[in-house]
């Protein structure tokens, strides 16, 4: 269970992290400064097992994989949004980053609502509020290449065809 960090529509990723902070790919390193401009706080009091959420189009802009590595550097467990830019919703995946597409979730979530997540049923659990949503579930091969840390982690230790079974 973590707190909910709220963000609004077509974030891009130039707002998750400003361009002159992207001269390394380190997490830990990106994560100092991700959500910077927006959330100065961010980066100084987020736990392990935060959860961001967003509105529609969230990631839009570059396609650098900076934005998701520093939310993944920041060890926030998943990002919640009403929709995601398809580069930054891949660029998630590969470096295993969670993402769920729930607008009910985005729309009634507010600032620090302590969340839990169900990543493999889809469930997304406001324990502040006491509702319950429904994302569509990561599909089995998504949840194998979060768990391995990314893409290139997975197919390091296994063949595509495990992947895809």
């Amino acid at each position: 269970m973590g707190k909910a960090w709220t963000f609004g529509e077509n974030l891009n990723t130039d707002e998750i992290i400003p361009a002159r902070y992207n001269i390394t790919i380190e997490p830990k390193e990106l994560a100092r400064n991700v959500f910077c401009e927006i959330k100065p706080d961010y980066a100084k009091t987020v736990k392990p097992g935060d959860v961001i959420v967003g509105g529609q189009n969230f990631g839009c802009g570059s396609s650098r994989e900076h934005a998701p590595i520093a939310i993944k550097g920041s060890e926030a467990k998943c990002v919640i949004a009403h929709s995601f830019a398809r580069i930054f919703f891949r660029n998630c995946i590969n470096i295993g980053l969670p993402i769920l597409v729930c607008p009910d979730a985005a729309a009634d979530i507010e600032e620090g609502n302590e969340i839990e997540v169900e990543l493999d049923k889809g469930l997304i659990h406001n324990k502040t509020k006491g509702h319950t949503y429904q994302a569509n579930p990561l599909p089995t091969f998504v949840l194998k290449i979060a768990e391995a840390g990314g893409i290139v982690n997975y197919l390091k230790n296994h063949d595509i065809e495990e992947l895809m079974a």
